[in-house]
């Protein structure tokens, strides 16, 4: 995994370390429940996080979708119908992403110029349009892995803490695969990232 950024620079693995701020993601909702929990802890807890949403699932969802607009978190792209880029034709993933920004522009004017790979893989071809277009490759420095059925809770929050640094880009799944995971870590992570003095921000 470090020699990731340095082989693709142009993706965004990390944020600045000068500070201690830490930028909350999650991946592939909105969906009924899961992400709607997710909201309540940040409300709860005052957190703004960035959301990078399948566009299906926001035409399925989309008060859901509303309420994350709402509360002022951010949104990024994450193609329609979570596409492996690897198995891919430019011309098909080039399209769900853009099928994914339509969706997103009919709730939210502005749209997003933020983008992540589903499952983090994405040809080089397909970058470069992309990046060519404005948008911004957002990658991470921690997966949680919430979504292995073989990861306890418990080593999905220590594997995590383990990791955390300044300007760590942190993933986890509004998802039902990642649900049992995620909902055990995420509070028990930003109660340890406040006690340690993090601050949080959105992408």
């Amino acid at each position: 995994m470090r020699i990731l950024p340095f082989l693709f620079p142009r993706y965004t693995w990390q944020k600045s370390k000068k500070d201690k701020v830490v930028y909350l993601t999650f991946d592939d909702g909105p969906i009924p429940e899961v992400t709607e929990w997710v909201l309540d802890v940040l409300q709860q807890q005052q957190i703004q996080a960035t959301f990078f949403c399948i566009g299906d699932n926001i035409r399925k969802h989309p008060a859901i979708f509303q309420r994350i607009l709402a509360e002022q978190h951010r949104i990024g792209n994450h193609t329609f119908h979570h596409v492996k880029g690897w198995q891919t034709t430019i011309e098909d993933y080039i399209a769900n992403t853009e099928q994914c920004q339509q969706e997103i522009v009919k709730h939210h004017k502005e749209g997003t110029s933020l983008f992540r790979p589903p499952y983090g893989k994405i040809t080089k071809k397909q970058a470069n349009y992309l990046l060519n277009q404005g948008y911004e490759i957002i990658m991470w420095s921690i997966i949680t892995k919430d979504y292995e059925a073989g990861l306890s809770p418990q080593q999905c929050l220590k594997r995590t803490i383990k990791r955390i640094t300044p300007g760590s880009i942190i993933v986890f799944h509004d998802s039902l695969k990642a649900e049992k995971n995620m909902k055990y870590a995420l509070p028990l992570l930003l109660e340890y990232l406040k006690k340690e003095g993090y601050s949080f921000a959105t992408l």
